[in-house]
């Protein structure tokens, strides 16, 4: 008789308290603080544009943009047309949140939390941007069994806790 052997749940546990995941979650995972996030990239720059298109409180939109700024994803500088209002304009960091962005939106889309009336396109040629998917480093397209975690110092396979 075969004995299956338990996950290494404290390797799991290390792991996942090294994982860059909760981090990111903590600074973009919140509500507002991912509908700012879309509004800046759709290009909302002025407080009271964040607020009229979101219908969020001022109190709680302060603190959250706030929070993007300090986590390096907009940076906030006074508008030059207008000294006295501020821009809040997306970091580098921040822009590379787009395909974060658009994932979760194709995900919506496919699974019904969402319209679909508008997609995202390239503006060379009007026609829809490439659905996000994993991709091996040839291109080809990789789902969840097709892949392994690797130790970079080693190059060894990592052997995945919860699979025994």
């Amino acid at each position: 008789m075969a004995i299956k052997a338990e996950p290494d749940i404290e390797a799991f546990k290390a792991a996942a308290l090294r994982c860059p995941l909760p981090s990111a979650v903590e600074l973009i995972g919140e509500k507002w603080a991912f509908l700012i996030l879309r509004g800046a990239l759709n290009g909302l720059q002025h407080f009271e544009q964040f607020q009229a298109a979101l219908g969020i409180a001022r109190n709680i939109l302060s603190n959250r943009l706030a929070k993007l700024v300090d986590g390096e994803i907009l940076e906030r500088c006074p508008d030059p047309a207008d000294r006295r209002k501020v821009v809040y304009s997306l970091t580098a960091k921040g822009e590379a949140l787009l395909p974060v962005v658009l994932a979760l939106r194709q995900w919506g889309e496919d699974w019904g939390h969402g319209c679909q009336e508008i997609f995202l396109a390239d503006k060379v040629e009007g026609r829809p941007v490439r659905r996000i998917c994993v991709q091996a480093h040839d291109g080809r397209e990789l789902k969840l069994g097709d892949l392994m975690w690797v130790d970079k110092a080693t190059g060894a396979s990592v052997k995945h806790p919860h699979k025994g």
